[in-house]
């Protein structure tokens, strides 16, 4: 990076920073520093939701899924607009009416004491893992790529999130949030554009995507109804509905986003702007990754995107296997670039005979690539059996370091820290919210004053940003980091939602009957995920179906043999 890449990078973190401590100052309680005083408008509301979900994974992993897997992963959005409508109408009111801190409280309200207290570390051990990850993700790429120490990367956004979090509270993660989507926004588009400007004069827009489309990338929709097929239609609609539902009706990062608005309007307005842009917004980010893909034909690509690896390999004593191989894959490069262009000409020309020549010819070229791709990657773990192989979450900031100009490299990094640390400040103060009101108010230190409760919480928001820097210490090879993300938020999100769904719509069922059934029911979806190869996607509506299911068994076996267990006393 030079001078100019720091300047931009270093004055747009200290600008987002600064303005979120200056717009929250003055915070006397936790009502403030937890809730903002209830004074955030719908718009910042829409923006705070979209940023806290869409954290640096998203912008930097999800372009190299759509390169490696096309646009079906879109379809793992589509039942959220939906959701965003259920939860307008029948989460929303009781939120607001309750005056709630956490989600969570309504549950002892409702269940009992126990009900709350389990849901509530459901919520801690999910969100407290994934933000190790989201701090991870961004501070593992960036030291790969820029040959910056892991872990000093993963401190120094660690300890600036921590900061900002711990000086401003809510209001200081929803307000720097607006500016952390207008960097983002602005910074995805010029990345996109010049991927564009930057392919050969004859191929346009319209060109990259038609050849995405005849190389198998626009597979936008899958009709094909398969439990062990990740996305489809319906995994999308259907789980991807649960998930969304789980996640933005009974995640405390998303709860207190908008249950800090000024009203029931604002926050209903807030998740229904959510819902209009996110799905467009998620098919931009991949539609770069495509078109990212249509760009390699023509433009060399490294064999292995992950340059960290390959500078280990070349001065391993693989080093002159390596070098063959990459010959190799530069002589591929050429047929497969005058491949391209023949694909462009005859798709321009509506031949489809020559299309399809064209199109035997690069599957082809690609299956030879992939196959010096595998000699690659077994070199690497002959030279390191821990060495990463899998360089998906690489593909998109390998481009920027390599093809950007100065400037606009700083503003992309720019982009992965500002993702990073919107997700991470709204994670921070859920996880305190949710320890404050929770547990540490409700259980252990109960009529204190608020300066006492004001000075905890800030404490707790440090601790659970030293806590995600332990996990992010610790964190390694996980695939596609967009992917490993939603697959741990599934592995407890159901269960989460059908205590929420218990509790809304089926008054007669007490405390102990739901305590039970969500128990076992998340005891079957951990089994599901290590002993089948169901998708992760459905577990959001097994877990949130078996606390229903489960619950009904236990009311009925109480109301038969014994009343104790419905926790009707409780």
């Amino acid at each position: 990076m030079s001078w100019l890449d720091w300047l931009v990078l270093i004055s747009s973190l200290v600008f987002i920073s600064g303005y979120g401590i200056w717009k929250s100052r003055g915070q006397k309680n936790i009502e403030s520093y937890l809730k903002g005083d209830n004074s955030i408008p719908w718009y910042m509301v829409g923006l705070s939701i979209m940023a806290t979900q869409a954290s640096a994974i998203t912008f930097l992993s999800a372009p190299g899924q759509a390169y490696t897997d096309g646009m079906r992963f879109v379809q793992y959005y589509f039942g959220l607009p939906i959701a965003m409508v259920v939860l307008s109408i029948f989460f929303l009111p009781i939120y607001h009416r309750l005056n709630i801190y956490t989600a969570y409280e309504f549950l002892e309200q409702r269940f009992d004491q126990k009900t709350r207290v389990f849901t509530s570390i459901l919520f801690l051990t999910q969100r407290g893992l994934a933000s190790g990850l989201t701090l991870y993700a961004p501070a593992l790429i960036l030291s790969a790529l820029l040959g910056w120490n892991i872990y000093y990367t993963n401190l120094f956004i660690g300890a600036f999130v921590i900061l900002y979090t711990v000086l401003g509270g809510s209001k200081a993660v929803s307000y720097t949030h607006l500016q952390q989507m207008t960097i983002i926004f602005i910074g995805m588009f010029i990345a996109g554009y010049m991927i564009v400007h930057l392919l050969p004069e004859e191929v346009g827009f319209t060109d990259a995507i038609k050849m995405g489309g005849k190389l198998g990338k626009m597979n936008v929709i899958d009709l094909n109804f398969d439990l062990n097929n990740k996305y489809n239609i319906w995994s999308g609609l259907i789980g991807g509905f649960f998930l969304a539902l789980s996640y933005f009706g009974t995640d405390q990062s998303q709860v207190s986003r908008y249950i800090s608005a000024k009203d029931l309007k604002q926050s209903r307005m807030g998740l229904l702007m959510n819902g209009l842009i996110k799905v467009p917004m998620q098919f931009f980010i991949l539609l770069i990754g495509v078109l990212l893909f249509v760009f390699y034909q023509f433009k060399p690509a490294p064999l292995f995107f992950n340059s960290n690896e390959i500078t280990k390999l070349e001065s391993s004593p693989y080093a002159k296997d390596w070098q063959q191989i990459n010959q190799s894959h530069t002589a591929l490069f050429e047929q497969k670039k005058q491949a391209a262009f023949g694909l462009n000409q005859a798709i321009e020309a509506g031949k489809d005979s020559e299309i399809e020549t064209q199109k035997a010819v690069l599957v082809q070229t690609e299956k030879e690539m992939k196959g010096l791709r595998k000699q690659a990657t077994d070199l690497m773990k002959l030279n390191d059996p821990k060495a990463e192989t899998d360089d998906t979450n690489y593909i998109f900031l390998r481009y920027v370091v390599d093809y950007l100009p100065h400037g606009l490299i700083g503003l992309l990094i720019a982009v992965i820290f500002a993702a990073s640390m919107q997700s991470k400040s709204a994670e921070l103060n859920a996880l305190a919210s949710c320890t404050m009101v929770d547990i540490y108010k409700r259980s252990f230190v109960k009529n204190a004053s608020d300066a006492h409760y004001l000075k905890a919480s800030k404490w707790a928001t440090g601790l659970w940003g030293v806590y995600a820097i332990g996990v992010a210490m610790f964190a390694n090879k996980l695939g596609s980091l967009i992917e490993a993300v939603n697959v741990l938020g599934s592995l407890f999100y159901g269960t989460i939602l059908g205590i929420f769904l218990v509790a809304f719509m089926f008054k007669k069922i007490k405390g102990g009957s739901a305590f039970y059934a969500a128990v076992l029911a998340e005891a079957i979806v951990l089994y599901l995920y290590f002993f089948t190869n169901i998708s992760f996607l459905w577990f959001n509506l097994f877990g949130s179906a078996l606390v229903i299911i489960f619950s009904f068994i236990f009311y009925f076996l109480q109301t038969k043999y014994s009343p104790s267990i419905s926790g009707t006393t409780e």
